[in-house]
């Protein structure tokens, strides 16, 4: 009982320090707005990322192309890594880290913005993505851990979680993306629909 407690504990504490960072609930404010513009503007919203944060990309992108709490339109928003044939064969013939950098080559345009989620901040392959997006003028949002890692250099806008423990960074990127989704949705939209 004493580890789960332990565990949740932790969780908690985490998000605790969210809540405290003015600057970061500030910061939140702000991509939502950025986020409500492109999507105003006919732009997109791309995800990336690894493992777990793969599966937490292609959540947030479901949340905004399907619904989060309003029966309301599709909203433009996929995550990269979704086509199979497309990620083995970039793989096989280039390299995993030119996965993302390659479709946000092919299809980012000026105005969209990228979202990826790497706790360390180091992954090769989102860091790619980003440099790649810059080119094109995608806006860039990285959710990392404590640090930033390398992407704090190409992030627009960085969501450094104060951790260092993975599964606790992770949490707090679902946390702080359900809050964008909700947020984006209700300036889109209107206020909650929970029919």
């Amino acid at each position: 009982m004493d580890k789960i407690r332990n565990i949740i504990s932790a969780s908690v504490s985490v998000k605790q320090q969210l809540l405290q960072d003015d600057l970061f609930l500030q910061q939140i404010a702000i991509a939502c707005n950025t986020i409500t513009n492109a999507f105003k503007n006919g732009n997109k919203v791309l995800f990336c990322g690894n493992g777990g944060s793969a599966a937490d990309a292609q959540h947030l992108a479901a949340e905004f192309s399907g619904r989060f709490y309003k029966n309301r339109q599709a909203l433009p928003a996929e995550a990269l890594h979704c086509n199979t044939s497309y990620l083995t064969a970039v793989a096989n013939d280039y390299s995993f880290d030119e996965i993302y950098a390659r479709l946000v080559t092919g299809i980012g345009l000026s105005g969209d913005v990228l979202i990826g989620l790497s706790t360390s901040g180091n992954s090769p392959n989102i860091v790619r993505a980003f440099e790649a997006a810059r080119e094109k003028g995608v806006i860039t949002m990285g959710f990392t851990g404590i640090t930033g890692g390398a992407l704090k250099a190409w992030s627009d806008y960085l969501f450094n979680v104060p951790a260092t423990d993975t599964p606790r960074i992770q949490e707090a990127h679902i946390l702080i993306g359900h809050i964008i989704c909700q947020l984006v949705e209700e300036q889109l939209f209107g206020g909650e629909d929970t029919v």
